[in-house]
């Protein structure tokens, strides 16, 4: 089993729900997960960290006589005590550290520890087991050489490739046929997914590849246009065009979601209105909906297939 810690803002709770529910397959509660997918802690913009559950115990004394049987195979190691669903104060949570500690055979480093291990109370139960912290690889990309001021968020736009993608990702093959200056392309990269980019702007696709080439991601951009694209993808994501005065008339968008139904599977449909009348007459079925509001601006987001 393993168990995931989350986190985020008020404004991405509803997203950061969906995307948790997609990779997991359940909803996600009390900022916790436990899953028996051993998903990579960097996937989510949302998750902290994990521990891969190798004991548990009724209470922390039955623990302790668990922890001595751990080999580390002459690593250095360090206890990290995160939080659960009942709270302990840091001086509590620093005492279970050194008390799990105490009775592990090795070299502990509170600094530069070879294997860390992570201690948890959820549920009534303790859990004790290699931990990973997430490295935040999105943040990097938030310093892109080119951008649009209506570009997605990084973050946002890393979950929404996880909901396109789901558990599967390695698997699959996605494309963004609206990818401007390809942030999704960059984040769907970054987790190892096979994905490619179209945009009918010359400059975006400029734009694209020197932000691709900026972070060291091989040029899987071309120029195009959606409506005459061939070929069979897995899944797309599309975050319809707009800017700051006008959204596309309705016939146009119609267009767009007909043609992206006959070469995906599956799609992310990103807009700044409602439009599951649109989706609807473009023979998507709605599989799960959210919102992500900033002040006043609101994007919906729908997934479809």
């Amino acid at each position: 089993m393993f168990i995931y810690t989350y986190a985020c803002h008020e404004d991405e709770a509803a997203l950061c729900e969906l995307e948790l529910q997609v990779l997991f397959g359940e909803k996600p509660k009390q900022g916790v997960v436990r899953s028996q997918y051993g998903l990579s802690v960097d996937r989510s913009p949302f998750v902290k960290r994990r521990i891969a559950v190798m004991l548990e115990a009724n209470s922390m004394e039955e623990l302790i006589v668990m922890l001595p049987s751990i080999e580390l195979g002459g690593k250095t190691f360090k206890v990290v005590y995160t939080q659960g669903d009942e709270a302990f104060t840091f001086d509590e949570q620093r005492l279970l550290e050194r008390a799990a500690g105490a009775v592990i055979h090795g070299k502990a480093d509170m600094r530069k520890a070879e294997q860390l291990f992570g201690l948890m109370k959820l549920y009534g139960r303790w859990y004790f087991g290699p931990l990973e912290e997430n490295g935040a690889v999105w943040l990097r990309h938030q310093n892109k050489p080119q951008n649009y001021s209506t570009a997605l968020p990084t973050r946002a736009a890393r979950a929404i490739v996880n909901l396109a993608a789901g558990q599967a990702a390695e698997q699959l093959k996605l494309i963004d046929p609206c990818c401007g200056m390809g942030t999704v392309l960059i984040e769907g990269m970054s987790m190892g997914i096979d994905i490619e980019g179209l945009d009918i702007n010359p400059l975006a696709v400029r734009g694209a590849r020197v932000n691709l080439a900026h972070f060291g991601y091989p040029d899987r951009v071309r120029l195009g246009d959606m409506r005459l694209l061939e070929g069979h993808y897995d899944a797309a994501i599309v975050d319809m065009p707009y800017n700051l005065c006008s959204v596309l008339p309705e016939s146009e968008q119609l267009v767009m979601l007909e043609s992206v139904r006959r070469w995906a599977k599956r799609a992310v449909i990103v807009t700044t209105d409602p439009m599951m009348r649109q989706l609807e007459l473009a023979s998507w079925k709605s599989i799960k909906t959210t919102t992500l509001s900033k002040a006043s601006f609101t994007r919906y987001i729908s997934v479809v297939e």
